[in-house]
């Protein structure tokens, strides 16, 4: 035992650092961040989630309804209600309330399908080539098994089924493997052809869908483990791992429906800057990922969650290697590899806050696997909690910013949240980040 003793005061000193951030994201995720949102957010009027909330937490003007926020909504709304006891009925009540939005109005019920915008009082926009896409579908099927965890709603179940079976006969392709992005109301993929701007993004498969149907798959397997579940799980997985991510351990983003990566490398700067939203490296789905994957495998109980696992440390690698500020830190948007180029270049050095959430959470996953590591993940952790405190949480109304005050401080006073940002990469983040630190 007395060998033991000089480490005392080193475990001592670890165990402090790990208290003060546990208080410091306890209230970030619970005063900060719930509290603002529920039951501010809450439509009683037409149903659902309002959209648009200000900088200073009050109604935006703009309400039009995504499945996407709807469906984060509810999914997030449940799981604080298993994390707060003491407040899980009002918690569900919530959930519930957005369950019901989702079953009565944006499932398509002449279809199927969930449609993927309708106005404040639930009429559908049809935008041409996003009528109904799997990524929006995803996250309704993420919802509701979350929101049938936490209640026992039988009824959520079987919607979540129901949509599960729907993108198996309308999105999934049985030849190529993986999902259609984009699809017609009646849930025909839609094929790319020389009518399509070069810049649309649609009739092409994508990372994003893919990644949030592994995440979507796997929160349904684990209160439905059917055998088909599992299989659209595995191939995903697969898929994702050792097609979708590249041989420089970073994922391409968008494919032709044979799995051919979309690129523009040997194009001009210009051509290349155009098309940027297709064609660049992405740290924050990267670092998304690793963890995203070795959920999943954990959940199929796979004999090879060690190459999973590895592939992951990979790709975290290759984004503190190639995207992180290593004078502010946190994660840039984007770079590229140019064509002739021995390096990456940043070409968007911006950082928005799903990224920095995300890489909050798959840093000190690593940390976790890999402690004693040259890449010192608990040190760029500890970076990326000071950045995101600093340049990121708002100490005046509370809440995330949506881009990092250090590069676009003009942002100040944009929107909290909109059709495309609401709560759960931050409570994700969060949670999971709290539930690691209390365990060590």
């Amino acid at each position: 035992m007395i060998f033991l003793l000089p480490f005392y005061p080193v475990i001592a000193q670890e165990n402090q650092r790990n208290e003060q951030v546990v208080d410091e994201m306890k209230k970030a995720v619970k005063t900060d961040l719930l509290d603002k949102w529920y039951p501010l957010a809450i439509d009683n009027e037409d149903g659902g989630f309002y959209s648009e909330i200000t900088y200073n937490f009050k109604l935006g003007e703009k309400q039009d309804k995504m499945i996407v926020t709807q469906a984060r909504n509810v999914w997030t709304t449940s799981k604080a209600s298993q994390l707060y006891p003491e407040q899980k009925a009002e918690y569900l009540r919530y959930a519930d309330h957005g369950f019901q939005f989702l079953k009565e109005v944006m499932w398509d019920k002449k279809n199927g399908g969930f449609h993927n915008l309708v106005t404040k009082d639930g009429k559908p926009i049809l935008k041409e080539g996003e009528e109904k896409t799997a990524y929006g579908n995803s996250f309704a099927l993420y919802a509701l098994a979350a929101y049938y965890d936490a209640s026992g709603n039988e009824e959520a179940l079987e919607m979540a089924k129901k949509t599960f079976l729907w993108l198996e006969k309308h999105s999934h392709d049985p030849v190529n493997k993986g999902y259609y992005q984009s699809m017609q109301l009646d849930g025909t993929p839609i094929e790319r052809d020389s009518s399509f701007a070069s810049t649309s993004d649609v009739g092409y498969k994508d990372q994003n869908s893919s990644i949030h149907l592994l995440e979507a798959f796997t929160e349904l397997y684990h209160v439905w483990p059917d055998q088909l579940v599992a299989k659209r799980l595995e191939e995903l997985l697969l898929l994702i791992r050792d097609r979708i991510v590249s041989d420089r351990n970073y994922m391409n983003l968008f494919f032709t429906p044979d799995w051919k990566a979309v690129s523009f490398q040997n194009e001009s700067r210009e051509n290349i800057q155009k098309h940027y939203y297709l064609d660049h490296v992405s740290f924050g789905h990267d670092v998304e990922t690793a963890y995203l994957m070795k959920e999943a495998s954990e959940a199929l109980h796979r004999d090879d969650i060690e190459k999973t696992i590895a592939r992951g440390k990979k790709m975290v690698d290759h984004a503190l290697e190639n995207g992180w500020d290593k004078e502010k830190g946190g994660f840039y948007d984007g770079g590229y590899y140019f064509k002739g180029a021995d390096s990456l270049e940043i070409v968007n050095s911006d950082k928005n806050w799903w990224s920095q959430a995300e890489g909050l959470n798959s840093l000190l996953l690593m940390d976790e696997l890999f402690p004693n590591d040259p890449h010192n993940y608990r040190d760029h952790f500890e970076q990326l909690w000071k950045y995101t405190k600093t340049y990121l949480m708002d100490d005046r109304f509370g809440g995330w910013y949506e881009w990092g005050q250090d590069t676009r401080p003009e942002t100040k006073n944009d929107l909290k949240g909109h059709i495309w940002k609401a709560t759960y990469h931050d409570f994700r983040a969060l949670t999971n980040c709290i539930k690691r630190l209390e365990k060590n």
